[in-house]
């Protein structure tokens, strides 16, 4: 294993110091002629470790004003989850495959915890969504991707979990990044607000069992599109678009 260089050592102590003084996203970070004394480093090393950290939203560079602890979003996550299923995907591997199934394990193990005690308000929001989707159906002759995404993020409001719902949202910006290789053409827009429609009442009725049935005969669908819709292996790489 290489050993890890100056800079990488110095990003590793500015997480550390982060922890150790407790600080949070929008706190100020010592200046960068501090971290050099305090890490007895060079600029170099010590700017090239906050641009390292600040591209993993870990830091934010304010030029004129300083050093912050950064936003800490899961936005490179996303990025990368996006960047590795579309490789994949084009040399005919099942990148978006393998992304839609963590996607449905995470769902479908969190649907049956909401049914516990979704507030009345939680409800009345998810039965909007739905409406909007008959609409937008009827309309347009399609669901709209974000109305599906704001959809499948309500749905896990009640369990007041800010992490998990960062990591939903990463899976969807990760998916839509990558969404044209996805054949949403073939799906009826009839079934797909059945489906939601279904999660929903089972939500409300407090079942556990069938939330869990309904979010996996949802998921059923989109993995067929996926599984249809592969392509072939290339016998080149792919130009990257600019």
């Amino acid at each position: 294993m290489a050993r890890p260089t100056m800079a990488q050592d110095i990003e590793r102590r500015i997480k550390e110091l982060i922890l150790e003084r407790r600080l949070g996203p929008g706190d100020p970070l010592p200046t960068e002629a501090e971290l050099m004394e305090l890490f007895s480093a060079g600029r170099v090393s010590v700017r090239e470790a906050l641009k390292a950290l600040q591209a993993m939203n870990v830091v934010e560079i304010r030029r004129g004003f300083g050093t912050f602890v950064g936003s800490l979003s899961l936005s490179p996550f996303a990025e990368g989850l996006a960047f590795r299923a579309a490789v994949r995907h084009g040399r005919g591997e099942p990148g978006l495959l393998e992304l839609m199934k963590v996607r449905e394990a995470l769902e479908t193990g969190l649907v049956g915890a909401v049914t516990a005690g979704v507030p009345a308000e939680d409800l009345a929001v998810l039965r909007a969504l739905v409406a909007t989707m008959e609409t937008e159906a009827a309309q347009g002759g399609r669901v709209a991707r974000a109305t599906d995404r704001a959809f499948h993020l309500a749905l896990y409001a009640s369990l007041d979990n800010h992490l998990l719902s960062e990591v939903l949202d990463a899976f969807w910006a990760a998916m839509d990044r990558v969404r044209e290789d996805i054949d949403d053409g073939h799906q009826d827009p009839a079934v797909t607000c059945r489906q939601h429609h279904e999660i929903v009442e089972a939500v409300a009725a407090a079942d556990g069992a069938r939330a869990v049935r309904a979010m996996r005969t949802h998921f059923d669908g989109i993995r067929h599109r996926l599984e249809s819709g592969r392509p072939e292996p290339q016998s080149a790489p792919a130009s990257v678009p600019a």
